[in-house]
């Protein structure tokens, strides 16, 4: 690996360094809306030591009631403290939780001078599972990938920070959403793209056609939005943000950027598809035309778009799928089914999203056949 990085551009290195850098200060970015600290609750994670199922009672396949849990506190500075707490059931299966001896929990402390006076069970404590899934996803991808797996590492935590201190709080803020998401959108896919392929023309490439099939699919969400007339609280939770002090939120713009949000990922997987296959065929045969190169464009976006569109299908339908179910079960007609407004939200996000991968697989390969070729003299100057 260390090989790999030596013979890398400087200008590659360069590159890489700051965004690594803008990523650290990402971490330290306040977004204003950071949690207060001691001064009303803190978080803690604590251990299940007893539990009384007195209060319990089961009707169906819901249980209602309470349960009485006795929990001994292993963070913060009460580590160690063994207090009760109650866990409310209110019957829906969802947002129910039912503890047993044993659990880790994670908890919320309501502190009155500097002592607890209320301990509020959120959930079953999960974050230490989910850092050794990530320890194991970047494992694998440095293992598999090398230099270049550290690279997507660091553009995976790059657009995570992103989303979660600018896009979002920027949401909150009041910014309108379809322009901070193209802005964002547009600010990932050079990174990404860049960080990947390098600072090259082939990188270029499929930034320009990444870009293009973003602004298209962001035009298509616009468009057909409005015809379809789908309000933004289809979405889980939506509402509750309007209750809960942002009353000005527009859900339905967000609703529409989170469209081509969503879609921008696998339009960058095909562009960069499709201007490395370009690259590679210049490579092997540097007499090639232009014309030829973009129709060799055209053959690999086919191939691509096909499954790709699938997948959109398959990642969208998936979400949903327990719905779909409960349609299917209670045998609505299939008009009835696709003019629900979450049905019809969702052939939204696949069919405007697939529009973008349609599109994206031609404009990259016509932009490659321009900007991989146009500076060729006699033999191609790849960079």
């Amino acid at each position: 690996m260390l090989d790999k990085i030596r013979s890398l551009p400087p200008r590659d290195l360069i590159f890489t360094a700051a965004i690594f850098l803008i990523t650290v200060g990402l971490l330290f970015i306040r977004s204003g809306f950071e949690p207060e600290g001691e001064t009303g609750a803190i978080s803690a994670r604590a251990r299940v030591v007893g539990v009384d199922n007195t209060n319990l009672e089961q009707y169906g396949l819901v249980k209602i009631g309470h349960q009485e849990l006795t929990i001994r506190i292993s963070s913060t500075r009460f580590r160690g403290e063994i207090h009760n707490a109650v866990n409310q059931l209110i019957g829906k299966m969802e947002l129910d939780k039912v503890f047993e001896r044993g659990d880790l929990v994670h908890v919320t402390l309501e502190l009155e001078e500097g002592k607890i006076y209320f301990i509020n069970v959120i959930d079953h404590y999960r974050i230490h599972v989910e850092l050794l899934l990530l320890s194991i996803f970047m494992l694998f991808l440095v293992l598999f990938a090398g230099f270049t797996g550290m690279k997507a590492i660091l553009s995976f935590l790059f657009t995570g920070l992103c989303i979660w201190k600018i896009l979002l709080p920027g949401f909150l803020k009041g910014s309108d959403p379809i322009l901070l998401s193209l802005a964002i959108v547009s600010i990932l896919t050079f990174v990404i793209i860049f960080l990947v392929g390098g600072l090259s023309r082939k990188a270029l490439t499929a930034f320009l056609g990444a870009e293009a099939g973003i602004f298209l699919t962001c035009l298509f969400s616009l468009v057909f939005g409005r015809f379809f007339k789908i309000h933004g609280a289809v979405k889980p939770f939506s509402e509750t943000l309007l209750y809960s002090g942002y009353p000005q939120l527009d859900l339905s713009r967000i609703f529409l950027a989170g469209i081509f949000l969503a879609a921008s990922g696998a339009v960058m997987d095909i562009a960069m598809d499709i201007a490395s296959a370009q690259r590679e065929v210049i490579e092997k045969h540097p007499g090639i035309s232009r014309k030829e190169i973009i129709f060799s464009g055209f053959s690999v976006g086919r191939a691509v778009i096909g499954t790709m569109t699938t997948t959109l299908l398959l990642a969208y339908s998936g979400s949903f799928s327990a719905l779909m179910m409960v349609f299917i079960a209670q045998k609505v007609p299939p008009v009835n089914f696709f003019n629900i407004t979450y049905v019809a939200s969702e052939i939204l996000h696949t069919l405007v999203g697939s529009f973008g991968l349609v599109t994206v697989a031609p404009l990259t390969a016509i932009i490659g056949g321009w900007v991989l070729v146009s500076k060729r003299v006699m033999k191609s100057q790849l960079d």
